[in-house]
């Protein structure tokens, strides 16, 4: 999975708004009040891992792009769901929990423009990136988030299966332009550093051997 975060042009989650919890097919992903990139690692909660918050930073550090520093959040949504600690009704839902978290956190990451998603997924998005942009007051709730985390628990794991990964891999790679690709493609080798392009050639040198062999 490409660690530049793509929003998904439709997903299943609908993160609460702060004024109601909605169950069946569109509930809720999570509460995420997590800790934001810029706090000190002594104001920070448990929610999202510390390592995450740090490797967003880093990644912030180095001029890489706000996808890119959502993707750390994507990446631990996708480690929770194969440890077992919760499951996602499709593997969209699981990204969008991932970037929901990325913007509570912090992340420069805008909501999708109009006609990229649907309208309920914008103004969750909207209200997440809001929030990590101190714009708005958040309050906990500790009954929905009980109610969130047990249903997400009776989700399927399979949302996070390298066969499910793929498929929606390509999905998004398929709504981009190869210019768009292209350009993605550049940036990344320009921000990854020399020792980071040349570790990357290497595993893709070893996954094309295991894949010949």
């Amino acid at each position: 999975m490409s660690t530049r975060a793509r929003e998904p042009a439709r997903t299943d989650v609908v993160p609460w708004n702060g004024r109601k919890f909605r169950s069946g097919r569109g509930e809720t992903g999570c509460l995420l009040y997590g800790p934001h990139i810029d706090q000190p690692a002594s104001r920070r909660t448990t929610t999202p891992d510390k390592r995450t918050i740090e490797k967003a930073r880093e990644d912030k550090r180095e001029g890489k792009s706000a996808t890119t520093q959502a993707g750390e959040f994507v990446h631990e949504q996708i480690r929770k769901i194969r440890r077992g600690e919760h499951g996602a009704r499709s593997t969209r839902q699981a990204i969008a929990i991932g970037l929901s978290e990325a913007r509570r956190a912090g992340v420069d990451l805008p909501p999708p423009a109009k006609g990229k998603a649907e309208k309920r997924t914008r103004k969750s998005a909207q209200y997440a990136y809001e929030a990590g942009q101190h714009k708005r007051k958040t309050r906990r709730r500790p009954r929905v988030s009980r109610a969130v985390s047990e249903v997400l628990k009776r989700e399927p794991r399979s949302a996070a299966s390298p066969t499910a990964l793929s498929r929606q891999a390509h999905r998004a790679a398929s709504r981009r332009s190869a210019a768009d690709r292209a350009a993605a493609g550049h940036k990344a080798a320009q921000t990854k550093g020399a020792a980071g392009r040349s570790a990357a050639a290497r595993k893709g040198a070893r996954t094309r051997a295991r894949r010949k062999g």
